[in-house]
């Protein structure tokens, strides 16, 4: 059993509203900094800058999972979390028909840039990544955990996309266990949800800038893998 930090929802210059620091190796630098040994990459409604950062963690003590946060047919941020890259893209397919193809407006949105492991400008991301796309949660969930991922609603009790203000509760038939939360203790999100008290709540610090990365999560695993992250939360949260 190993003790770590982890922070499990980190955005790169790929999604419009991160700050331009946000890059594979500076990010890599300020985990490890931190003593953030596990992170996952969770740009909104895309992955393609999570290979670069995975490659800039390559011999040193960081893991990278696969990831993406993306946004349901209600408006609703979801953090999907993989193994692999493969069940990403396989994913990535799903969400890529999905979105809208409205073009995005960097003057008002910001950049969608596309970066190699050395933060080198690769490409640009045409389409608006923060739309919502087409999916319904149910739809999304059922995608997710058929490609072997899990399943995480976002800052739950926010108001802008969280699933609590967006539909006044938590759909029973999600079968749901765990949620994130953001900017607010659990005793606190119980005390104005009461409905949470049932959930396992995993802090988040939803990083846009690499001063948010700090290691909210800390984790007790045998192994890093998603099925042995969904286990350490269900009984350390």
């Amino acid at each position: 059993m190993k003790s770590l930090k982890a922070e499990l929802h980190i955005h790169t210059v790929l999604s419009p509203c991160a700050t331009l620091e946000m890059l594979p190796p500076f990010i890599v630098e300020r985990a490890l900094e931190t003593h953030t040994h596990l992170i996952a990459i969770t740009d909104h409604n895309a992955s393609a800058n999570v290979p670069a950062v995975i490659k800039a963690a390559e011999g040193s003590e960081l893991t990278v999972l696969p990831g993406i946060e993306l946004t349901t047919a209600e408006e609703i941020h979801v953090v999907c979390l993989f193994d692999t890259y493969s069940q990403l893209a396989e994913f990535q397919k799903i969400v890529d028909q999905n979105l809208p193809n409205i073009p995005n407006n960097p003057d008002f949105f910001g950049m969608q840039l596309i970066v190699d492991s050395e933060g080198n400008y690769v490409d640009t991301e045409e389409r608006l990544l923060s739309n919502a796309t087409f999916l319904s949660i149910n739809e999304a969930q059922r995608h997710v955990q058929r490609l072997g991922g899990i399943f995480i609603p976002a800052h739950v009790n926010r108001e802008e996309n969280g699933l609590l203000p967006r539909l006044g509760g938590i759909p029973p038939e999600l079968n749901l266990s765990v949620l994130e939360i953001y900017g607010i203790s659990k005793a606190e999100a119980i005390q104005r949800y009461p409905c949470l008290k049932d959930y396992h709540l995993i802090p988040s610090s939803d990083a846009h800038d690499l001063d948010a990365i700090s290691g909210v999560l800390r984790l007790e695993l045998e192994e890093i893998s998603v099925a042995a992250l969904l286990q350490a939360f269900q009984t350390q949260y």
